[in-house]
């Protein structure tokens, strides 16, 4: 009885540890380095009735099956940059947590930078 009850003890630390290992790489940030645009205007994504603020990653050269990824700004990040770019996509890096819901890409922005030779277009 006394090595059933230990081993359920050590199954339910390392359950607790694979846990707290997925939580922990859910909302870590990632930097994004590519295209910053308006997906309506400057990308013309089918179906949207209105403009959304993404950064385009360019495709890994390495991979033959790779594509270009689109990902979508959070309402209120959407909201501050996209008058920058709508009209002028600028390259740049975006810093912050990204996620996927039925196929679509969503960064929580918390930093972006537009590559210096774009910062005054």
């Amino acid at each position: 009885m006394k090595v059933a009850w230990r081993m359920t003890l050590g199954l339910m630390a390392l359950f607790a540890v694979i846990v707290a290992v997925q939580a922990d790489d859910k909302d870590k940030e990632k930097t994004l380095k590519g295209t910053i645009t308006c997906a309506k205007c400057d990308l013309k994504v089918e179906g949207l009735t209105k403009c959304a603020t993404v950064i385009k990653v360019a495709k890994d050269k390495k991979d033959k099956d790779s594509k270009d990824t689109v990902y979508y700004f959070d309402s209120k990040s959407h909201k501050e940059y996209h008058p920058d770019i709508c009209k002028t996509p600028k390259k740049g890096t975006v810093t912050g947590v990204v996620s996927e819901k039925d196929g679509k890409h969503t960064i929580k922005v918390s930093k972006v930078e537009f590559d210096e030779k774009d910062k005054d277009k």
